[in-house]
């Protein structure tokens, strides 16, 4: 088995942990981010409101487990992608960060105070806290396609030369919209699934503008990235049981590139088919009244989403727009043979865990949450 568990195969296990991560984080806080999304359009009166946030309040603190867990990974298995990352987007995950501390203030404060501005104030904290860190992640994650400005000296010092208004550029926010409307359609999945009456009815609305966005979007943001734009090509030999050197290969810039694993390996292209058909299922079946399978169904197109771009990169994490050498791929940004290794028996036995434990948490948490149940239970729920 050791054998097994050499650097290449390692490497390879943490890119793919790294994806299993934030798939699980896409999905589980996503829908909690696309509930906080569509807040001031699914629930117009204050118990409604309510609903609406009971519906995730009992379980949206454990959801973002997995953007701790993303992020712990990232910084020990990659932590050169994690320096580069944190370094580039500083702005950006900052607004992340204000986000996801205004969200829980929000579920914490709203219900301390019977005014009905007060209620307001903090609802709009909830809706900034659920659209700010859904556009910003896809932002992100379009500036990967374009290349990010960044190199490293002789001494392998860091430096990004650009700014956070150049990340706002059009492609990456056309990739933001990808990335809200589709966990909004989580979130409308996961709202019409635990909720009933007039709240499941708008959210079934929202899922069908939601799911019309995620589609024409990502069909446009494909063939951007398949005609419109270079993609990244390592033209020198690589070494993949190599120490992490980013500056040891050369890379090159060629039209269509991003196409390259999907022409190699034809079977890539059901992750994209996964994603589109995940979300078409999902609107079909959440207007035949099949929620459980509707949320199955979105939660394939969160996956299949993310799958798409993994796949698109391979085996760059962060390409660099200024020094194209410089750009960051899985061989060459990993941390050390051991450090791998310890992490990755560490990962299959807690990893289980938390899956058992979140599975068993939903399995109590399990049920809808109407109007009645929150006026009786004033006292106990947000």
């Amino acid at each position: 088995m050791m054998e097994l568990l050499n650097y290449e195969n390692l490497r390879l296990i943490w890119w793919l942990f790294i994806g299993v991560l934030l798939i699980g984080f896409a999905v589980m806080d996503g829908f909690d981010l696309g509930v906080a999304a569509m807040l001031p359009f699914v629930a117009r009166t204050d118990n409604e409101r309510r609903v609406a946030i009971n519906s995730i309040g009992p379980t949206w603190e454990g959801n973002q487990v997995w953007f701790i867990l993303g992020g712990g990974a990232v910084f020990a298995a990659f932590p050169l992608l994690y320096a580069t990352a944190f370094s580039g987007f500083y702005f950006a995950m900052f607004l992340v960060l204000v986000a996801l501390i205004v969200r829980p203030v929000g579920f914490d404060f709203r219900h301390k105070i019977d005014d009905s501005r007060w209620r307001a104030a903090w609802d709009t904290c909830l809706f900034i806290g659920g659209v700010v860190p859904a556009v910003v992640f896809g932002v992100a994650i379009g500036n990967l396609f374009l290349g990010v400005p960044f190199t490293f000296d002789e001494d392998m010092r860091l430096f990004y030369t650009g700014g956070f208004w150049a990340l706002l550029n059009p492609f990456a926010l056309l990739v933001g919209v990808v990335s809200l409307s589709m966990l909004v359609m989580q979130g409308a999945t996961f709202l019409s699934l635990k909720t009933e009456g007039d709240v499941a009815r708008r959210a079934g609305q929202v899922m069908t503008i939601a799911c019309a966005v995620f589609v024409v979007t990502f069909i446009i943001a494909g063939i951007w990235v398949s005609y419109g734009m270079d993609g990244y090509v390592i033209t020198s030999e690589v070494n993949p049981l190599a120490p992490s050197n980013p500056l040891a290969k050369t890379v090159s810039t060629e039209s269509g590139a991003w196409l390259a694993n999907y022409t190699a390996n034809p079977l890539l292209f059901v992750f994209p088919v996964i994603a589109l058909a995940g979300a078409l299922g999902a609107r079909v079946l959440v207007k035949a009244q099949a929620h459980v399978l509707a949320f199955i169904s979105s939660s394939l197109t969160v996956a299949g989403t993310i799958a798409t771009a993994g796949a698109s990169l391979f085996p760059f994490f962060m390409p660099s727009s200024q020094n194209l050498d410089a750009s960051l791929t899985l061989w060459d940004a990993s941390s050390s043979h051991t450090t791998l290794m310890i992490m990755f028996f560490a990962t299959l036995i807690f990893l289980p865990l938390i899956i058992i434990y979140t599975s068993w948490i939903y399995r109590v948490m399990r049920g809808k949450v109407t109007e009645d149940y929150v006026k009786s239970n004033s006292g106990s729920l947000y």
